[in-house]
């Protein structure tokens, strides 16, 4: 049985608690990256959220990071984010693009 890993759960937890997102996507990219294994400091955060309809794109960053204090003040080194309206995200036909391998990175 899998089990989320801590920092993965508690951003699932505090985006899930504040922000009420249609859909929401917390994927762990460390493995891209030049860190030991298991490691939880490179996260990419798809986010689908009504909070969002009338916030300019920096904006809605700022949110996610106020959500993400703590976790982007300790553990986590980079953070990136799609931050999506519900119409936003229908007309993506709920796609994002896929986010390239650290050039210095493992795999």
């Amino acid at each position: 049985m899998s089990q989320t890993p801590p920092v993965q759960s508690a951003i699932e937890q505090k985006l899930t608690e504040q922000l009420q997102p249609q859909y929401l996507l917390v994927e762990n990219e460390s493995h891209k990256h030049s860190v030991p294994p298991n490691s939880e400091t490179h996260f990419k955060v798809t986010i689908v959220s009504a909070s969002f309809d009338d916030a300019r794109m920096v904006k809605r960053h700022q949110m996610v990071y106020q959500v993400l204090t703590d976790e982007l003040a300790g553990p986590v080194h980079a953070l990136a984010l799609h931050t999506l309206t519900p119409t936003q995200w229908q007309t993506r036909s709920k796609e994002m693009p896929q986010s390239p391998n650290c050039l210095g990175g493992g795999n």
